[in-house]
């Protein structure tokens, strides 16, 4: 798996979307990721997924406005041109907040 960038993104998680599961969750980000045609590392496993990973999982009916999560990238990616493509794809009550490179 060659990844050449990570980001570290700060999202918050508000209103009717404090219900969703941390599985629909990655589901959700996996979409969004997609529509909005970022180039986040697919693993190669018997399943192929894009690898995200939550930094932890928040109980479901709470918000937060300070979650983590980190994107693993086949390219590097501007951090305020992840936020908007990403925002853009997102529905109402998941936001990504922040971004920066770890790399």
């Amino acid at each position: 798996m060659d990844v050449l960038a990570r980001l570290k993104i700060i999202f918050s998680k508000t209103g009717d979307l404090r219900f969703i599961s941390h599985l629909d969750l990655m589901r959700l980000f996996q979409r969004a990721a997609r529509r909005a045609r970022l180039p986040v590392t697919v693993t190669k496993g018997f399943s192929p997924h894009l690898k995200i990973s939550v930094t932890r999982a928040l109980k479901l009916g709470l918000e937060s406005s300070a979650e983590e999560a980190v994107f693993h990238m086949d390219a590097v990616v501007d951090p305020e041109l992840f936020i908007k493509s990403m925002n853009a794809a997102l529905p109402d009550g998941v936001k990504v907040e922040k971004a920066e490179r770890l790399d």
